[in-house]
């Protein structure tokens, strides 16, 4: 068995179908080349048996049961067992190729997709985007199933050839000739099916998109009474996919009726030439049964050549539909001019991140927070330094403020989008979680150990997520985590931030959905597992600003104060008063020691409140 799914193949051509399924093939060569061997092997066994049969009747049956006859129908026989062999061990190959295909181009779509961010809606309806994974994959699988077949009908017609040529002109031309007559026949249908399929994967990915939109605000539209029109538009597009796939199933069957009238009119032809041929002595009998069986065997090439037309046929329009897909940029991805320069020298472990824009220095292996009145401005600060764009779309944090972000000697936006994502992780506030099995929730790297994965989860205070959801580690979460609390989620998220050992961790408001004394528990927690790693924390609770190593209060955008918890809270000019007005929320006497008890208890509340 393989384990799936296979590494990732790396970026794919995006110039034609055909491109893209040739790099494909590239990926699975060895696999290709032994199902083309066995296709080889089991075609061509195939056309040996009319002449070794032939043979028999002319050279086996003249003293009844001899040697000769005997040793015709062992080699009859022994052929026939290598067909045998060659087609079982065929299908086998070719059936790995069309999964492993298949598979691999579903991945292919998969991660690009999860890179795109919301690029993917604004470009592609999301039914269009859900086909490429459960239609086209699968048809570009199928190419590399057929392929093995197709290869070996032509090295046997081509073998079958030299045969009928020595034995007699007549009938080889005959042979030779008239079947690629047939397929080009069969040929001329090829174009418009081709375009009718077409038209049924655009109206088939709308139907999907309107159900899709459909089922997803069936609710509200239950509310406001507009269940029935979208009832209506789900109806009138199923019709024109019914009628588009009629149109198909014309053609289709006015196809599949050529493929067995046209070779039945063909192989008629031969005996009825070769049968007059016989009987004028310019062949033998056991010759005109290897020509009747050859003919009889050519018609398998040819149904093999026009499955493969048709199969080809749904691949091309299969991979425009994934193509357009893939164009599709990743979310923070460079631009044509970034990617043409030289990328950036990787900045060291010891270097600084620098936003000169607001003027924060993070310092290698420091455990900061950043602090603001406004917590989405301390927010877009924080995603700034893991180069996404704002998400409000505002303009903000555009090319040209990303472009103020500098690692070392280096900007950000001139290191490479992968470079950055693996040594800078960002947990935004709203946690994300998929259905499927906690550890691999837990682990999205791939790399920890179940020790790794207890420890992390003790960090985070998770542990009663662990007994919340049946069999633990290797239990199953609903999706969006609909079976756990908003505290449990928001635990499990920072669980997974953790076991990523990014070298520069960005957390924003990672405790505000828990209690005070939770809260507590993880601030210590964390920052003696964050210790001498860069970790950057955006939050305004006095539980978790009293053990991180400096606090930056920000105002307007720009750096006001840096110091310890307890030294802004003591400092007497604006930015002390500043300062404690965020922690305390303005309310009760400030403590020039540190807060009460009491004081840090109300401040909590009051930052869950928001």
């Amino acid at each position: 068995m393989r384990q799936l799914p296979l590494p990732h193949p790396g970026p794919a051509p995006l110039t034609s179908p055909a491109a893209l399924l040739w790099w494909q093939a590239r990926h699975q060569q060895w696999l290709l080349l032994a199902s083309i061997t066995c296709g080889i092997v089991g075609n061509v066994a195939a056309a040996a048996l009319p002449y070794v049969l032939g043979r028999i009747i002319d050279g086996g049956l003249t003293d009844g049961l001899s040697r000769t006859l005997w040793l015709g129908c062992a080699a009859f026989g022994a052929v026939g067992l290598v067909q045998v062999g060659a087609n079982v061990w065929g299908h086998r190959l070719d059936v790995e190729n069309w999964l492993r295909a298949a598979y691999a181009t579903s991945q292919l779509i998969g991660h690009h997709v999860t890179r795109t961010g919301d690029a993917v809606t604004a470009e592609l309806p999301t039914g269009e985007v859900v086909a490429t994974v459960a239609s086209d994959a699968l048809r570009i699988g199928e190419v590399y199933a057929v392929a093995a077949r197709f290869v070996g009908g032509i090295v046997a017609y081509a073998a079958v050839a030299v045969v009928l040529m020595r034995t007699s002109l007549t009938l080889g031309l005959l042979v030779l000739l008239g079947l690629p007559v047939v397929v080009s026949v069969l040929a001329l249908l090829v174009k418009p099916l081709q375009r009718r399929q077409a038209t049924q994967r655009e109206a088939a990915g709308r139907l999907t998109t309107l159900g899709a939109d459909t089922v997803s605000g069936l609710r509200i539209l239950r509310g406001i009474g507009g269940e029935e029109v979208f009832a209506g538009r789900y109806r009138a597009q199923s019709e024109l996919v019914r009628r588009a796939g009629v149109g198909v199933a014309q053609t289709q069957s006015l196809l599949d009726a050529l493929q067995t009238l046209l070779p039945g009119l063909f192989l008629a032809a031969v005996v009825w030439v070769g049968a007059h041929l016989a009987l004028a002595g310019e062949i033998s009998p056991g010759q005109l049964v290897a020509f009747y069986g050859f003919a009889a065997f050519l018609t398998q090439p040819l149904w093999t050549a026009t499955e493969a037309m048709r199969v080809m046929t749904r691949a091309v329009v299969g991979c425009r539909k994934i193509i357009k897909v893939l164009e599709i940029p990743e979310a923070g991805a460079d631009s044509a001019d970034r990617r043409a320069a030289v990328a950036a020298t990787s900045p060291a472990r010891t270097e600084a991140l620098v936003d000169e824009r607001s003027g924060l220095v993070v310092r290698p292996g420091a455990l900061l927070a950043l602090v603001s009145a406004n917590p989405d401005e301390a927010a877009r600060l924080a995603t700034r330094l893991g180069r996404f764009r704002a998400p409000t779309g505002s303009g903000a944090d555009d090319d040209e403020s990303l472009g103020e972000v500098r690692w070392g000697a280096a900007l950000l936006r001139e290191l490479h989008l992968r470079e950055v994502r693996d040594r800078i992780v960002v947990a935004e506030s709203t946690p994300h979680l998929f259905t499927g099995v906690l550890a691999d929730e837990l682990d999205v790297r791939g790399r920890a150990t179940e020790s790794d994965l207890l420890q992390a989860m003790h960090v985070a205070d998770a542990a009663d997520v662990l007994d919340s959801v049946p069999g633990g580690l290797a239990g199953a979460v609903e999706e969006k985590g609909r079976s756990l609390s908003g505290g449990q989620r928001q635990r499990v998220a920072l669980a997974r931030a953790l076991l990523t050992e990014a070298e520069v961790l960005v957390l924003v408001e990672p405790t505000s959905a828990v209690d005070a004394h939770t809260e507590a528990r993880i601030a210590r927690r964390l920052a003696q597992a964050r210790r001498g790693r860069t970790t950057v924390l955006v939050t305004a609770s006095p539980l978790v600003l009293d053990v991180v190593e400096e606090v930056v209060l920000i105002e307007d955008g720009r750096v006001l104060a840096r110091g310890s918890h307890r030294e802004l809270l003591a400092a007497t000019d604006s930015a002390g008063r500043a300062y404690r007005a965020v922690v305390s929320r303005g309310h009760g006497p400030t403590n020039p020691t540190g807060p009460t008890d009491d004081a840090r208890e109300e401040a909590r509340h009051e930052a869950a409140r928001r």
